[in-house]
């Protein structure tokens, strides 16, 4: 592994945890793809010497995202449409519950340069079963991705105009940063 054995700690003040959205139907053309930054969150990497000794723990304030910006769509985006679009996700989609990840099992990557995670993400108080990987570089650089499909935690992808816009099931989680 390129970073060395040890406890780091993930947080906004040196790491960008992001939540991307993508639109879809009939009518995708006037909505937007969203990249939302989560404010509030920590998380907690041991790396192991021996890679099944690593684990990783991220807890998220679910009230805590903001819309960084948003593509596409007949308009851009303005603050109150930010504003809106945050409270509807805080009131309606997360209802600012907290948002777990816990590993369960972590394990070398194919090509040795990263970790392959598995544990449970718990989202509005459903706890299912995730698995990603983490790359870790020599400059001590974190980058995973994950994708979490909505509706397996019982949350309905946000549409609009009769369905004819509306969110894509699968939602794109990144952290990247540095230990």
């Amino acid at each position: 592994m390129a970073i060395p054995a040890g406890t780091y700690t993930l947080g906004p003040g040196k790491s960008t945890l992001s939540v991307r959205t993508r639109r879809t139907g009939a009518a995708a053309m006037a909505g937007h793809n969203l990249l939302f930054h989560v404010t509030t969150w920590r998380a907690a990497l041991v790396v192991g010497e021996d890679p099944a000794g690593s684990s990783l723990a991220v807890d998220v304030d679910g009230a805590s995202l903001k819309v960084l910006e948003g593509t596409g769509g007949v308009q851009s985006l303005g603050d109150d449409d930010k504003a809106e679009i945050e409270q509807t996700i805080d009131k309606d989609v997360l209802k600012r519950q907290e948002i777990t990840f816990r590993s369960s099992a972590v394990e070398p990557d194919g090509d040795g340069g990263g970790l392959h995670v598995q544990g449970d993400l718990t989202l509005l108080g459903q706890t299912r079963p995730l698995a990603f990987d983490v790359a870790l570089g020599a400059d001590g650089a974190i980058n995973a991705v994950a994708v979490v499909k909505q509706t397996a935690w019982g949350i309905k992808p946000y549409s609009t105009l009769y369905g004819a816009l509306k969110v894509v099931d699968e939602v794109e989680v990144s952290l990247a940063g540095s230990v």
